[in-house]
């Protein structure tokens, strides 16, 4: 997921803040890290990295988001992604403020 944040007028922001599996999505492009693989090989490589969940910064290591999924391999990076939502999706709502907050986090201002 992926959301605009508020604009200062700064050209310099991001045009989106990157959270759960599109994090997890551009943490996979830049690793060293090929297809197919097993949840090890992705621990390694991957497991140490902080995940943001949502909007407001809030992370999670990827490692304790592989330990929900029952794989063992996945052949190419989709699966994985697709293996990791879930477990993305529980521990956002877990940890969630509510459902107020989850609309705040939604508006820009």
């Amino acid at each position: 997921m992926g959301v605009r944040p508020p604009s200062s007028g700064d050209d310099e922001e991001p045009d989106s803040v990157e959270f759960g599996i599109a994090a997890v999505d551009a943490h996979l492009r830049d690793a060293d890290l090929s297809f197919p693989a097993t949840k090890d090989d992705v621990r390694a490589e991957l497991g140490h990295e902080r995940i943001p969940y949502d909007v407001h910064g809030n992370d999670v290591a990827l490692g304790e988001m592989l330990a929900e999924v029952r794989a063992e391999r996945f052949d190419s990076r989709q699966e994985l992604l697709n293996a990791l939502h879930r477990p993305f999706e529980k521990h956002r709502q877990r940890h969630s403020s509510g459902v107020v907050a989850q609309v705040r986090s939604l508006l820009p201002f």
